[in-house]
């Protein structure tokens, strides 16, 4: 028998933690592999393997093909694992594999259907049923289930006393499964005793159960493996190659922000700090790149983030980088001077702050000091060794145009190495849904619901907003330009009208709407600057100069770009100063063993007029953070 669980993710790169645990929970807890003593005693033959499949796809890929490819692995028992980003192709699949499998049940998981289970089996005539919430144990009970039918239905017209152990397979396979347990208990009425799912009976009639209790999270088996171990999943960590790898050390929340389904989970779970440290050695000793802890506020527990982070900076090899999720206004002292003394590039932080309105923070239920927030990620900014990921929401409760620009100011303030705008989104089961008409909440119908105008924010300031996170991601997520805007800076009263004015100047000129190469996103911002200093020629040409040293930081280019200029280091002083490093390695002690022809691929030296000075770039000695390239004075 062949269950197939069933995940859209967003990008290849990512992978679906939730499909890999509901198989090594239920091949470690089901009780039903492999064919035991009591199976046979009871079904009068062996019990086959029942074969648990796992199907990674993207919404990048055709339909088709997804289609085809479910279609031909054939499974008794189809399960999609739905999310706000993937649930349109899952409807559509779901839709389409009906016509070509009517026999075949097919269950969906996951937040985008919990919480409206009843609608989304009224609207999906071919879905047998919803798993709500945490699935591990209603998988596994919904596995054991649907075997125990398979072979009721094998059994059926043979009689029990005519069955071997190799007798009533041909033609069998196919019997309808919802048909099982005839002569037993009937299916449904199995299905009625199996907390936490919804379910359409035989009849068309959609039946809800309750809800099943939180899991213990130790009780789930480590999803990863080595070549040639044996596994509860098929979770081969080699699988994983340059994807990134999720990570669960806790489940739940403690906080109840309005817009986010985690505060519905109060139910805080962490899992065995021993059986944590044995899995992370297991990255470290695996040199897997990135690690991503999935958990929601990971340092809500001291005791738990500070044995974590004291066990990856004792045992780090140099490879591998953890992501955490925290509240940077709970970070104590302890785990702060953790924090500072760790490799550069060992951890990222992702902060969310979401707004700095203090009405906002109470409307949406949020817990934050953002004057702590401030202190405590510019000391760490300071030590220039941990990548910060900070994160505003546009559209939330008591915040206009006006307010989020000084939302904004203030974390940008914090030049956190990534600052993310998002847009809020109403999902299904949030405390934010329900106040819709008291906040004037009107949002998209299709996934992922995301705000269209508040009482507080028209749909043109949310347009306006919209060029301004493209201007952001293009021009200070990028990290390419980090030296011209910081001088385009002090020409605007703050960073947001800053980007306002690049919105509307790519606005102005179409520019929104080609798709342009790198370096032409330096011309672009080099043109509005000049656009800006009007007839101040020497102002442009000292952008000009500082967009140059911003592009060789990140590119070792071999063709100079138009917006650079003529190249201004003479031929002989060039040829001069490879052929002294060559004999001296004044520059570059780390180029032993190039000659000079190597090294002058493998650097880059610039000339910059108003400064009379020559600067050498070493791609070979990037920052660990940023992806710069060593810098450093040439005295010629």
């Amino acid at each position: 028998m062949k269950i197939l669980l069933t995940a859209i993710n967003a990008k290849y790169i990512h992978s679906n933690l939730a499909v890999y645990s509901l198989k090594a929970y239920a091949n470690t807890h089901a009780g039903i592999m492999p064919s035991s003593r009591k199976d046979r005693d009871e079904y009068g033959f062996d019990m086959p393997d029942l074969d648990i499949e796992l199907a990674e796809y993207t919404i990048n890929q055709q339909m088709d093909e997804i289609l085809m490819d479910i279609y031909r692995r054939r499974p008794d028992v189809l399960c999609f694992s739905c999310y706000i980003w993937n649930i349109e192709y899952v409807e559509s699949l779901v839709r389409e594999l009906g016509k070509l499998r009517p026999d075949m049940p097919v269950w969906l998981g996951g937040p985008e259907v919990s919480y409206d289970a009843a609608e989304v089996l009224n609207r999906l005539g071919t879905v047998k049923g919803v798993m709500k919430g945490e699935g591990e144990e209603t998988f596994t009970e919904l596995c054991q289930l649907y075997y125990k039918s398979q072979i009721s239905c094998r059994n059926a017209g043979l009689g029990l006393e005519d069955i071997s152990a190799d007798a009533g397979q041909e033609g069998l396979d196919e019997a309808p499964l919802d048909k099982a347990f005839e002569g037993e208990e009937p299916l449904d009425e199995a299905l009625a005793g199996l907390a936490g799912i919804t379910y359409r009976d035989n009849q068309g009639k959609v039946k809800e159960n309750p809800w099943r209790r939180a899991v213990d999270l130790s009780s789930i088996p480590f999803v990863y493996s080595c070549p040639g171990e044996s596994a509860a999943t098929d979770g081969c960590i080699t699988d994983f190659k340059n994807k990134i790898v999720y990570y669960e050390s806790s489940r739940g929340c403690p906080f109840s922000c309005s817009y986010c389904l985690s505060s519905v989970d109060r139910q805080l779970r962490f899992r065995d700090l021993e059986m944590v440290k044995k899995e992370l050695q297991f990255f470290i000793d695996q040199e897997v790149p990135q690690v991503k802890f999935v958990d929601r506020t990971f340092n809500c527990r001291h005791e738990h983030s500070t044995a974590i982070w004291r066990y990856i900076a004792k045992h780090d090899r140099g490879i591998t980088n953890f992501h955490f999720e925290v509240a940077a206004d709970l970070l104590n002292e302890e785990e702060l001077n953790i924090l500072e003394g760790m490799r550069p590039g060992l951890v990222q932080l992702e902060i969310g702050v979401q707004s700095t309105n203090p009405d906002t923070i109470r409307a949406i239920r949020r817990t934050m000091d953002f004057g702590r927030v401030r202190e405590t990620a510019g000391r760490i900014r300071k030590w220039g060794s941990i990548h910060q990921h900070l994160d505003l929401i546009a559209g939330l409760p008591y915040e206009d145009i006006i307010s989020f620009a000084r939302s904004f100011d203030d974390v940008y303030a914090l030049k956190p190495e990534q600052l993310q705008l998002g847009f809020l989104k109403v999902l299904k089961g949030s405390y934010m849904e329900e106040q819709r008409e008291a906040y004037g909440l009107v949002y998209q119908s299709r996934p992922p619901y995301e705000v269209l105008h508040t009482r507080w924010i028209s749909y043109d300031d949310m347009i306006r907003l919209k060029g301004i996170e493209e201007m952001v991601e293009i021009y200070y997520n990028s990290g390419q330009f980090r030296h011209t805007l910081n001088a385009l800076e002090k020409r605007y009263p703050s960073a947001f009208q800053m980007y306002d004015g690049l919105r509307a100047f790519y606005e102005k000129h179409g520019f929104e709407k080609v798709q342009h190469k790198r370096s032409a996103r330096y011309e672009i911002l080099l043109r509005h600057i000049a656009e800006i200093t009007g007839e101040c020629q020497d102002e442009t040409e000292e952008f000009r100069e500082l967009l140059t040293y911003d592009y060789y930081l990140r590119e070792n280019a071999r063709t100079r770009p138009d917006f650079a200029g003529e190249y201004k280091v003479p031929k002989d002083i060039l040829r001069a100063f490879y052929e002294n490093e060559e004999q001296n390695r004044r520059y570059l002690p780390a180029y032993a063993g190039y000659d000079r022809n190597q090294m002058r691929k493998m650097t880059h030296l610039e000339y910059f007029a108003r400064s009379g000075k020559y600067i050498l770039f070493d791609y070979r000695e990037r920052n660990v953070l940023s992806r710069d390239a060593g810098t450093c004075e040439a005295a010629l």
